[in-house]
């Protein structure tokens, strides 16, 4: 996937929705890296930052790349795309990102299971790493939920309480629902077979080794993540702070950057990390 002259180049990256805040720093880490180089920007047709250099919309210097809302001309020119926007718009740029034969790195949520079997279908043709959460101590955290959830048994309630800023659309996290899976496949069981659904109200008791979850949204919080095994007498508590959201873009970089020399296929970010 890399492309190659007399010598060989840095792999290019494509960045979406780089009006939003997530956009805007994976486009300063891409831009400062010296691995890969930024060929393009999108955003969705009808944002007033079509047609402009991208380093001026974001209010600095200019980058020579205008944003774009021609996502076939753009990513066809990629050897990787980086994509946190929506639902809809992430299963449209995984069949394009396909046909590139590109990398296509999701840090999208709120995927449907039929924005699932599209993306799979994708998957067939170039490689697409997705995680619901790209930093290093987040994939850490899921793979201790997997062990404690395993050694404690359905004895102890699992609970996942999850805090986003006031903008966060879905609930429950991308990261929180990783988080519970992990907890399930801990059980050996599947997440559907566990998830107890959201309280309000007369609920009567809790199911024995249901997994819950609850959501907050409010201010700037970039993401916490508790993971909370509770029995009489005692309680066991995991725990991921982010108070950067520069560590998701530095996750999805790796990941753009591992995925260059992979065949076709679904990945995650344990894959990235070798966990």
């Amino acid at each position: 996937m890399w492309k190659t002259g007399q010598d060989v180049e840095k792999p290019g990256i494509v960045v979406t929705g780089v009006s939003g805040r997530m956009g805007q720093m994976l486009v300063k880490v891409v831009n400062a890296s010296d691995q890969v180089r930024l060929v393009g920007a999108l955003e969705r047709p009808g944002s007033d930052w079509i047609g402009r250099d991208l380093g001026e919309a974001m209010g600095g210097a200019p980058l020579g790349i205008q944003v774009s809302d021609d996502a076939v001309e753009t990513i066809a020119k990629a050897q990787a795309v980086i994509d946190f926007t929506s639902p809809a718009a992430t299963v449209a740029f995984a069949e394009l990102a396909a046909q590139a034969r590109a990398v296509h790195v999701i840090g999208t949520t709120g995927l449907t299971e039929d924005d699932l079997l599209k993306i799979r279908a994708a998957a067939r043709h170039a490689p697409i790493v997705r995680a619901g959460n790209m930093s290093l101590g987040v994939n850490l955290l899921v793979g201790l939920t997997r062990r404690v959830a395993a050694a404690l048994g359905e004895d102890w309630d699992v609970e996942v309480v999850e805090a986003h800023h006031r903008m966060k659309v879905d609930a429950p996290s991308g990261t929180a629902l990783m988080l519970g899976e992990a907890a399930a496949e801990g059980r050996g069981q599947t997440l559907d077979a566990l998830r107890t659904p959201a309280r309000e109200g007369i609920t009567g008791a809790r199911e024995r080794g249901s997994i819950g979850f609850s959501a907050i949204r409010g201010g700037d919080v970039v993401g916490e993540h508790d993971v909370i095994f509770a029995a009489d007498g005692e309680r066991v508590v995991l725990r991921h702070l982010a108070s950067d959201r520069a560590i998701f873009a530095r996750g999805a970089l790796r990941a753009a950057i591992w995925g260059q020399d992979k065949g076709p296929g679904e990945y995650d970010m344990a894959d990235v990390l070798g966990l």
